[in-house]
Formats: C-alpha cells, structure tokens, sequence
C-alpha cells in the first residue's frame, strides 16, 4: 500500500513540477542580493573568470581573485576596485592540492568566510590521444575536476555551519557531449557535470538548502584556449556573453546553466537519437580548432 502511496504521490509531484516550469517561462525569476558576499572566483586572471569578476564587483561583492597569473590577477583585481568593490588578488595553482588548502586559509585569515565560490580555472590541450603527452592528461584533470574537490572541501564547512552559501561549477557542453582530439578535456568536464549533480544530491540529502549550487556549460568561448574555433550550428561565445548568462543564472539559483540556452533542448534530443543520426548531425555540425594530431598541428 505505501508504495502505491509514494507512486501517487511520485505522480502528483512530476506534474507539479511541469507546470511550475512552465509558469516559470512567463513569470522572471527572483534574484538576490550578492552584496557583501565573499566571492572567490578561480581563473579570474582574464576570460570568463575576469568578466564575472566585474559582473559580481558591479553587485558590490568582496572579491577574492585567484589566478596562477600574477599580472593577469592584479589587472583583475585593479578594475574591480575602480568599480567600486573591495578585492583581493592571490597567486594559486589551482593543480596543487596543497597550495589550495594554504590559500583558504590565507583567505580566511585576511578576509574572511567565503560564501560564493566560483571554480572556473581550466585548462585545455586540444589534440588526439596519441600526441597528448601523459602530463597534460594529469594536469587537464588536475586543474579542471579535482581542484574544485580541493576548494569545495576546504571552503563548504564553513557554508554548512551557517546554512548559507553558492558554489559554482563551470563546465562545458564537452560535459555533456563529446568532440574528438579533446579527450582529456572531455573525460574532465564529464566529470564537473557529474561532481556538480552529486553535490547537489548531497547537499539536499544533508538538509543543506540554503547552499545552493549551479553549473556552467557554454559551448565554445573565445578566450584564445582553443585556436580558430568555429561550427555551423553554434555560436563560438564571446566572454561578456558567458560571463552575463552566469551571474545571471548565481543570482536565480539555477543549477544548470546553459550557453546558448536553446543548448538544453539540443542535448536533450540527441538522446533519442539513434547512432547514425548523430554521426550525420556532427557532420552537419563540422567543430573545427586547431588541434596537434600526429604530432603535427592541424585544423580539425
């Protein structure tokens, strides 16, 4: 009889939710207030680190820049002051564990709690199996998934004390969907998709609802990481863009985050899709970058 019970109720709850979406379509979202709160942004020394940089100081946030770029970092830091925000710039390896853990607590001692983490330093080395030399493999996972393990686990006490706080996992659509001569980068951002959906789990297992999660997954940006990218169906993204769709996404405490944001349907289609209909769409699609295929770099 309970299971019976907990089907309905199951039932009940699906359309709920269905209906709620919908009427989320139509009515905007509420967005909070980010003023005062302690930010930490990863990467923050140019790209999609540094324009969120500005989104959050134009917000009035306390930022703290980490960067393995010292000039890049300092810049950062230096315009988001003129924007009127208190910032603070650190030197980080975002690949070294140990390095990690000594900044949070030079944050906490210099600064204080953070509430918002933003894990967004990444690395890529677009290339096929064979030339992509075993240390850029250990770095790519290094960077882009067990550094937001390391920050995560040093900052979120802290959160879980107070019930309050937001972390960020910034991914890719190569989270969700693969593209070849980027395999490390892929297997990596699979793995912040699947991190992100599971801390999110937790967190709710936990009870833990006040601190809220949300994770990044544009398609191509153009940092200058990847060289002369383009594709017929999407767009290659610029970092104002990305960086505009994220905060807006931390500010309505939405947990995946899609850029374009038509992304969503795409992948969701493709999962119905036998083989042979996506081998035609990727065709169609025709991702090219420069990329080192047989020791020898190319355009793919």
């Amino acid at each position: 009889m309970n299971i019976v019970l907990d089907l309905l109720l199951l039932l009940i709850t699906i359309i709920y939710s269905y209906l709620e979406s919908l009427v989320k379509v139509f009515i905007p979202r509420r967005r909070k207030s980010v003023a005062g709160e302690i930010v930490l942004i990863t990467g923050a020394g140019h790209g999609i680190g540094r324009l969120t940089a500005y989104e959050f100081a134009k917000r009035k946030s306390r930022l703290v820049l980490w960067d393995i770029n010292k000039r890049g970092v300092e810049e950062t830091a230096a315009q988001c002051r003129k924007l009127g925000a208190t910032a603070h710039a650190f030197v980080v390896d975002c690949s070294n564990r140990e390095e990690i853990y000594n900044s949070v607590s030079q944050v906490k001692k210099e600064v204080g709690d953070v509430t918002i983490v933003v894990n967004n330093a990444g690395t890529i080395y677009p290339a096929d199996l064979l030339s992509t030399k075993d240390e850029e493999i250990s770095k790519t996972f290094e960077v882009n998934i067990l550094g937001h393990f390391w920050i995560t686990k040093a900052l979120l006490p802290s959160m879980m004390k107070r019930n309050h706080g937001h972390i960020v996992t910034v991914a890719s659509v190569c989270g969700h969907g693969v593209i070849p001569y980027l395999i490390p980068y892929c297997s990596s951002k699979f793995a912040a998709v699947g991190f992100h959906r599971a801390l999110t789990s937790e967190l709710e297992a936990l009870g833990k609802t006040g601190i809220k999660t949300s994770c990044l997954c544009p398609v191509f940006v153009n940092t200058g990481f990847t060289k002369n990218p383009s594709t017929r169906l999407w767009p290659v993204l610029e970092t104002d863009e990305v960086a505009r769709s994220l905060i807006d996404g931390i500010l309505t405490n939405k947990k995946m985050i899609f850029v374009p944001s038509y992304l969503n349907i795409t992948l969701t289609l493709e999962r119905f899709l036998p083989e042979r209909a996506l081998a035609a769409i990727n065709h169609v699609q025709n991702v090219q970058f420069e990329a080192v295929i047989g020791h020898k770099s190319k355009m793919k």
